[in-house]
Formats: structure tokens, C-alpha cells, sequence
């Protein structure tokens, strides 16, 4: 066991909770802006369906339901502009974290095999390489890595960190470089519906896949559009051959999404209202920290999508934290994310309205 745990590195958030106890310590209390998790009630309809899917004595299938998959493809079809997408396209997993760790090994990569992912990323996409002792290689584009030995190419638009929007046309140039180059891509695309400023556009849309989904497979949550993260409902879809390694794989890990999220997951792929909702609740309260963050003197780079704000004051990131930590605001730092987010700290505005008020508030 220590063995592979060697391998890992430090857990980041660890690292922040001196900060935590210092923005805790505020009279009015902290507002925690650091992790970015969901606080908003899960709309109704969903709970409804999970409780009416409660009495599920039996084992779940690791494919899903045909109702769950046509749920998936049909959102697919209509939301991501993936005309071709049938039930062989998609797979739920439980939870994208879980399959951001595990795919480098559920594709059996090891020793002598590179796994690439953005300079600036979710830190899971380093984990999963690490646990199958493959390598790790970050890009600013990936077009520009040398292929030999990349087996696997993460893609993260809109980026966690930075909210930054890959473009449709470099989406096609990428896709085709990796194609040449027989480069598997799997595309993170957990925050495509929370588009500000720029239009997310998935690497299944037939404008930049050309209808094919060869090589290609995208990775789908619930956890933001519907406030499911404690439901653990996400899929991927794409590729069928690399799709069907995987669920025989999964069939064997008993990696199987519970009955009742699966049912709820398809009644929340089924809804749009609840999702601008929530849309609806995340633009007013960026709005409200972004002017309040520019009027304190931090500089927003990017973030035109996402749930966060990338924002630096140009001093080491540490610095702002404990700084914004001292106001009882607690952010994450950019460093997390890579050594290029040295000045930066990453702002969510996921926190309630009160909250959110309580930080402007404080920061004026």
C-alpha cells in the first residue's frame, strides 16, 4: 500500500487549512470559496425520482438502464450537437473523479507510457497518471508535444482552473493532430453548460469531430448543472470500441452507478429549466465577486466559463490566500493546479447568496 501512495503527491487541500482556521476565526464567519461545491437544493424533480427509484433491492447494471441511456444520448443529440450518438456512445461512471483517477490504468498505460494534460489542471489528471506509473507531460498545446509515447491526451474545456474556452477551430486542429498521431482523447467537459462570456463547444459536436467519434470520448457530470456531486452522477461518451473495453473492465470492477441516481440522472438530463435555474443563481453571484474582487485590486485572467473566477493581485498566491484568509474569505491557491498558477488563486462562487454578499461585503 505505501507502495502506490508513495507515488502520490501531497493531497493539496491539506495544505490550506491554516487558512481555513484563520478565515474561520471572523466574527461573521468564513465564507469558504476554495472547493467549489455545489450548496444549492437539488431541484425536486430529481429527489422525486430517486425516492421513487428507492425500492432497488437488486444489483445495479454497470451499462445503466435503457432509459438512462437514451437519456444520455438524447442530451447528447440536442445539448452537445452529437447527431450520431447511440447507446453504444455512452457509459455512466460513478463520479468523474473516479474515472479521471482510474482510466490511465482501466486502459492498461504503465512504465514507458506518457499521459498529457494542460499546464494548468485539475490536479486528478497528474494522479491517474502517477497510480498506473506512467508519465506525466504538461502542454500550453498539445500539438506542439513530441507524440511518441503519449497514449492518453486530456483535454479541460471550460478549464478548472481558468475557465478558459478551447475555440471550436483549435478543437478541430487538436482532434486532428491526435488522430494522425493515433493519440486516444479524452476531453474533460464537467462545466460545458456554465458558459459567460464564450460558447463551450464539446469535441463530439459533428462540426469538430466530422461525425466520427474515432479516438475521441468526453466526460460528463452532473455535479454542477443539477447540484448532484453528492449523487456521484456522471457518464462518458464517445468512442464505442474504447467505451466497450471499458465497461467490460468495470463490469468485472463492480463499478456500477446505484439504480436510484441512475434513475434520477435521466430524469435530470430530461429537464432544462432546473439547470438555468441554477445557471441563473451562479451569474448573479459571479458578478457580484468579480466587481468586487476588480474594485479590491485583483486583475480576473480568463474565466469566461466555469464556476470560478482566476484572479491574481501579481504576488505569490500564498500571499493573496492569507491575505483574502485575514478578510475571512478562504480561495484556493493557484499552485494547486500547477507550478504556473504561482500568482493566482482560484475564486468559486459556489457559496449561498448570503455568503457571497458577506464576501463583498468584506472585500469593499
Amino acid at each position: 500500500m505505501a507502495a502506490v501512495s508513495a507515488r502520490l503527491p501531497v493531497f493539496p487541500w491539506d495544505k490550506l487549512e491554516p487558512y481555513k482556521a484563520t478565515a474561520a476565526a471572523h466574527p461573521d464567519g468564513i465564507v469558504d470559496l476554495s472547493v467549489g461545491t455545489p450548496v444549492d437544493p437539488v431541484p425536486q424533480l430529481i429527489q422525486s425520482a430517486l425516492v421513487a427509484a428507492a425500492d432497488s433491492p437488486g444489483y445495479p447494471t454497470v451499462w445503466g438502464t435503457p432509459a438512462l441511456r437514451d437519456a444520455i444520448t438524447g442530451w447528447l443529440r440536442g445539448r452537445l450537437g452529437a447527431s450520431g450518438a447511440g447507446h453504444r456512445n455512452v457509459l455512466p461512471v460513478v463520479g468523474s473523479k473516479e474515472l479521471v483517477a482510474w482510466l490511465p490504468t482501466q486502459l492498461g498505460l504503465g512504465a514507458g507510457d506518457k499521459v498529457a494534460y494542460p499546464r494548468l489542471a485539475y490536479p486528478t489528471y497528474e494522479v491517474g497518471a502517477r497510480l498506473c506509473g506512467a508519465e506525466a507531460v504538461v502542454y500550453d498545446d498539445p500539438t506542439e508535444l513530441d507524440p511518441a509515447g503519449i497514449k492518453l491526451l486530456w483535454l479541460n474545456s471550460p478549464s478548472n482552473p481558468t475557465g478558459k474556452v478551447i475555440p471550436k477551430d483549435e478543437l478541430v486542429r487538436i482532434v486532428a493532430w491526435a488522430r494522425e498521431h493515433r493519440i486516444l482523447v479524452f476531453s474533460d467537459e464537467c462545466y460545458l453548460e456554465l458558459g459567460w462570456e464564450a460558447e463551450p463547444v464539446s469535441v463530439l459536436h459533428d462540426d469538430v469531430c466530422g461525425g466520427s467519434y474515432e479516438g475521441l470520448v468526453a466526460v460528463h457530470s452532473l455535479s454542477k448543472r443539477s447540484n448532484l456531486a453528492g449523487y456521484r452522477a456522471a457518464f462518458i461518451a464517445g468512442d464505442a470500441d474504447v467505451l466497450g473495453e471499458l465497461l467490460e473492465i468495470r463490469k468485472h470492477g463492480g463499478m456500477m452507478t446505484p439504480a436510484p441516481v441512475q434513475a434520477a440522472t435521466a430524469v435530470a438530463l430530461g429537464d432544462d429549466a432546473h439547470v438555468e435555474e441554477q445557471r441563473a443563481r451562479y451569474a448573479a453571484r459571479r458578478e457580484a465577486l468579480r466587481a468586487a474582487l476588480v474594485a479590491h485590486g485583483f486583475r480576473v485572467d480568463h474565466s469566461e466559463a466555469s464556476l470560478y473566477l482566476w484572479v491574481t493581485r501579481d504576488e505569490p498566491c500564498w500571499d493573496t490566500v492569507a491575505h483574502l484568509a485575514a478578510l475571512g474569505i478562504l480561495v484556493a491557491p493557484g499552485d494547486f493546479y500547477g507550478e504556473a498558477g504561482g500568482r493566482h488563486v482560484r475564486v468559486a462562487f459556489t457559496a449561498t447568496d448570503e455568503r457571497v454578499e458577506a464576501a463583498v461585503k468584506r472585500l469593499a
